[in-house]
């Protein structure tokens, strides 16, 4: 009995791999095995700067407030404990876009604080 191989559906999984290496430099966008190899690498960079991304955001959003807060005297830890015992529930992404922004909001958060 001859050999059964699915080339159809081989192929198309080669294909489907090599069109999205379209690109790459040398043999990573046309040679199968190295192809292969660079896009699943490409995979888990993607899902590890999937997590990345959300840290380095914060951060961002921690030195955006930090500097504006630091024009009113305050320090960013004092003024989140704050933010926190008046009940004002604003994120860190929210009170950097107002920082950055909208200062009179930001000062509005700030004095409001400032009175408690």
């Amino acid at each position: 009995m001859p050999r059964s191989v699915n080339s159809v559906a081989s192929r198309k999984r080669r294909k489907r791999i090599l069109k999205e290496t379209r690109g790459y430099f040398g043999a990573r966008g046309n040679v199968w095995t190295v192809a292969k190899n660079t896009y699943e690498k490409g995979l888990q960079y993607a899902y590890r700067d999937r997590k990345n991304k959300k840290r380095e955001f914060r951060a961002l959003w921690i030195q955006r407030i930090n500097a504006a807060v630091r024009e009113y005297g305050w320090s960013y830890s004092k003024f989140i404990g704050a933010l926190k015992v008046a009940g004002i529930e604003l994120d860190r992404k929210v009170l950097a876009d107002l920082a950055a922004n909208n200062p009179l909001a930001f000062k509005a958060v700030v004095e409001k604080l400032a009175k408690i």
